[in-house]
């Protein structure tokens, strides 16, 4: 690049691409390595006005996350999780994103100040907005698997990108792959561990407990949950209608569990087991079962609004159970040296398990030990001693006196579904499934 071409620095763009390929070799965040290398290049004088990045990723919850950058107002960043059924709108059909993808290009060059009509709607809205030069790209991390970064470079520069600073974009690009690629593995080991596992199971295996035997043992808050009749369910209804149920069970109870702050461990079958991790003392111990007792309530009225909406479209109510228990909790790896689970045991969450039975028996949704009602400062009404199977003690069970409280007023929908597509989203999409 000569000096009499550009105000950029070459140096500082090396310097730019030498800390990009740093990151590649770190546990970095993807977020800090487009906002890094934005701010770079911006630094180095390359007259960036917007910056726009899409990535298609394999990742078990979302499907992509877009970064816009925007000189003067840094970074905004979008995440999009899997929904069926989306198609990409018309807009996109007609944006320069698909140009590339449909004709397998690298790049498109189009300058936005010499008048006339735009060939894609967008680069008239850029135009609008004052820029004068638009570079995009398209890079592919896996051959034919859809997984990779869509983006562009634009400015507001007078006369546009010069020669040398498109070589200096041009130039950058393949570090700023090779960063984005490598941090999106790190970060896909992490969430895919904290979506199959939990997060405090996710870390553990991370950290390093990955052999057979390797565990740990915390006290906590026990909730277990069960949906009702699904064996019969099962039978009736087809795979995705059945799968759907789940869902929305698993939506209003595990969900109202999480965002109370507890660790959901793992998902059985037609139940959950999630806890909420404890001191070894009164205080800790009174305040996780409370918050555990506040998640089941609220769990109880988002499945009564829940089935309160499909009684109103036909469908069946879903009948459920929750039982709320504490103590030890077992963490560990077993299986066979080869193939591991990272399960959770011991006699609290056995006990548990069996307590969620009874709530069919005793007609209410929520049961709780006496260890747990205890330690809980709530109104409970006693069920009586019950027996339950490989418990060797008769069991007193309780159910809290709240649990009689009118339905929710609030209305309750599914986690994680949007109703748009963005610009970004519209682009993992069109890299994912490719152009008609």
């Amino acid at each position: 690049m000569s000096e009499t071409a550009s105000a950029a620095s070459r140096a500082l763009v090396d310097r730019a691409a030498d800390w990009l390929m740093a990151q590649a070799l770190r546990d970095a965040d993807l977020e800090a390595v487009v906002r890094g290398s934005c701010e770079r290049l911006h630094g180095a004088r390359v007259p960036l006005a917007r910056v726009q990045f899409s990535f298609s990723v394999l990742h078990p919850l979302y499907r992509g996350v877009g970064y816009t950058w925007r000189s003067g107002r840094g970074l905004r960043v979008d995440a999009f999780r899997h929904r069926a059924g989306d198609a990409p709108p018309e807009r996109f059909i007609k944006s320069p994103y698909f140009h590339l993808l449909k004709h397998g290009l690298d790049h498109l060059r189009r300058r936005l100040d010499t008048g006339g009509a735009a060939e894609f709607p967008i680069l008239e809205e850029l135009r609008q907005e004052g820029l004068t030069d638009y570079l995009a790209f398209a890079s592919s991390f896996v051959m034919g698997k859809g997984q990779g970064m869509v983006g562009s470079w634009a400015t507001d520069q007078r006369g546009g990108f010069t020669d040398g600073e498109i070589e200096a974009l041009l130039g950058i690009q393949d570090s700023l792959a090779v960063a984005c690629k490598m941090v999106m593995r790190g970060g896909l080991a992490k969430s895919t561990l904290a979506t199959y596992l939990g997060s405090s199971a996710g870390e553990r295996v991370l950290s390093g407990q990955i052999k057979r035997g390797d565990g740990e043992t915390t006290r906590a808050a026990i909730v277990w949950g069960d949906l009702r009749n699904s064996t019969e369910m099962a039978e009736k209804l087809g795979r995705q209608a059945y799968i759907d149920n789940l869902n929305t069970f698993f939506d209003a109870t595990a969900g109202a569990v999480a965002d109370a702050g507890g660790e959901i461990l793992s998902f059985i079958g037609d139940g959950f087991l999630a806890i909420f991790p404890c001191d070894r003392n009164q205080k800790g111990t009174g305040e996780a079962c409370t918050l555990a007792l506040s998640a089941v309530l609220d769990a109880m009225e988002r499945m009564a609004e829940t089935n309160r909406q499909r009684q109103e479209k036909g469908e069946p109510a879903l009948g459920y159970g929750l039982s709320l228990h504490i103590g030890n909790v077992m963490f560990g790896n077993v299986g066979l040296a080869e193939r591991l689970s990272f399960s959770v045991f011991g006699s609290a969450v056995n006990e548990a398990a069996r307590l969620e039975t009874l709530t069919k028996k005793l007609g209410t949704p929520i049961v709780a030990s006496q260890e747990f009602a205890d330690y809980c400062a709530a109104e409970w009404e006693a069920l009586g001693h019950e027996t339950l199977p490989g418990v060797q003690a008769p069991m007193a069970v309780f159910r809290p006196i709240q649990a009689e409280r009118a339905a929710p007023t609030r209305p309750i929908t599914a986690r994680g579904r949007l109703s748009d597509l963005s610009d970004a989203e519209a682009v993992v999409l069109l890299s994912r499934d490719g152009p008609e």
